[in-house]
């Protein structure tokens, strides 16, 4: 029986980051998880592709910009009977592959993420991050950034990711529900270089408002022009 685990890295100018992401994955590898690794190009400019490639993973581009049409472009593409989806600056702490694992075998009618922590030794790193658990655990609502871990039937049903060009994640979120969904206790653990660069609060606080303005109902396209 092939692995079960098809894991698509929509990545876009992401040589600083993608490396790291792709080495926290061997976990899986030697646990037999892992069916393949499909890295949506979004046309880089830099060394994305080469080192993707170089990786061992399958390297494909994007007919269409965006992460939300990179990773359904990956799901065209996959083969496995479940799908992780996984952003390139995120890489997975060492027991991914053992909490991701239990989940395929014992909740096949839930979606998953990982629980948030960031690359970082700020001290509002863990205070950003404690909120973002506690919003995914109470709200049923994590970031893209911890990761997606769905089925390919639960995917199928709720219609996969929207066709947006922002709030790709809290969409298909919403649309799998809070009963369907439960938070693994590995990490995820994101590059923090936008919350250093804007400022941790500055940042947060955007992002807060950003969701809030999304939730009462602003145009998601509208949106994206305010974030970068």
């Amino acid at each position: 029986m092939p692995a079960p685990l098809s894991i698509i890295i929509p990545a876009y100018n992401s040589e600083a980051v993608l490396p790291l992401c792709l080495a926290s994955l061997m976990p899986g590898l030697e646990a037999g998880l892992i069916r393949e690794v499909i890295v949506v190009d979004g046309g880089s400019e830099d060394q994305t592709r080469r080192l993707a490639d170089g990786a061992g993973a399958t390297v494909i581009s994007s007919p269409e910009k965006g992460r939300a049409a990179q990773m359904r472009h990956g799901f065209e593409q996959a083969r496995g009977d479940w799908l992780l989806f996984l952003h390139a600056d995120t890489a997975l702490s060492r027991d991914w592959a053992e909490r991701a694992k239990a989940h395929i075998v014992e909740r096949k009618d839930k979606a998953a993420a990982f629980t948030l922590a960031y690359r970082s030794d700020h001290p509002m790193a863990k205070v950003v991050a404690r909120r973002a658990n506690w919003r995914a655990r109470t709200l049923g609502l994590p970031y893209g950034d911890q990761g997606l871990l769905i089925s390919r039937k639960l995917y199928n049903a709720i219609g996969g990711y929207p066709d947006t060009s922002f709030m790709e994640d809290v969409q298909i979120i919403r649309a799998i529900g809070k009963t369907r969904l439960s938070l693994l206790s590995a990490e995820a653990r994101t590059d923090a270089s936008k919350y250093e660069r804007d400022g941790w609060r500055r940042r947060s606080w955007r992002n807060a408002v950003l969701i809030t303005r999304y939730l009462l109902g602003a145009n998601p396209e509208k949106l994206a022009k305010s974030y970068s």
